[in-house]
């Protein structure tokens, strides 16, 4: 059963828990991982909303988005082989993300006035909501929740990818459109994607006091993984809302 000990976030696998330092005396604290997430989230709004002025003024930002995404991307392979170098790369990451969230919330603020800073509401409410369900126990992270959270958000996953590599041949799925489809799929992957915090949760408290402490970095880096996806989906969702209303 060690496939439901995993979670649908890649930052969360096995290979990034694995002690390469097992004579650090300092461990992961879940105080420590939501300091250093908090100051990630802050760095991420703080870029977005400069990147909002600088549209505003006229600016060009065409590369904004599209530069942070490859930066975040690379970043994240350096990651994945230099996690040591953690407390410099997953705040560099957070800029990056800053970037691609201030190029594509910029253009969303300009047709939409007003609808990033809900979207950013709704998924920072969702996140203190969810920490709020899984600290209380309302919700109960059993190995059948995580069975059917790991499968879902894995087809989710797998959806995205195909409809990614269709739109190169010129085939736009419906999943993109403003079909009552679409929208139904959009809210399904946002549910999911709340849901996946419950997962990350739990994978984190089973680590604490037990991981090395550098690796709160790494457990910040994949939350803002999920917080980010999160923040998309319902941005995405909003928009399908206001365009059809």
């Amino acid at each position: 059963m060690r496939f439901l000990e995993k979670t649908s976030n890649p930052a969360f696998t096995d290979y990034f828990w694995k002690n390469r330092n097992p004579t650090t005396s300092q461990k992961m604290t879940v105080g420590g991982i939501m300091t250093k997430t908090l100051f990630c989230l802050l760095v991420i709004t703080t870029i977005v909303v400069a990147i909002w002025k600088l549209y505003a003024n006229g600016t060009n930002i065409k590369w904004f988005a599209s530069g942070g995404m490859l930066a975040a991307i690379v970043i994240s392979i350096v990651l994945s082989v230099r996690q040591q170098w953690a407390h410099v790369l997953v705040p560099l990451y957070a800029v990056a993300k800053g970037f691609f969230l201030g190029g594509i919330t910029a253009y969303a603020q300009a047709r939409f006035p007003d609808l990033p800073y809900q979207a950013i509401g709704v998924t920072i409410v969702t996140f203190f909501v969810v920490l709020f369900l899984y600290q209380t126990r309302l919700i109960v992270v059993t190995k059948k929740v995580k069975s059917v959270i790991i499968t879902v958000c894995t087809t989710l996953f797998v959806v995205y990818f195909i409809s990614w590599i269709l739109s190169f041949f010129g085939i736009k799925s419906f999943i993109w459109g403003t079909s009552w489809l679409a929208i139904g799929f959009n809210i399904f992957a946002a549910i999911f994607a709340a849901l996946s915090l419950l997962l990350d949760f739990d994978y984190i408290e089973r680590q604490k006091n037990k991981a090395s402490k550098y690796k709160e970095w790494m457990a910040t880096w994949g939350l803002l993984v999920t917080l980010i996806w999160l923040y998309v989906e319902i941005l995405r969702l909003m928009k399908k809302f206001a365009i059809r209303f």
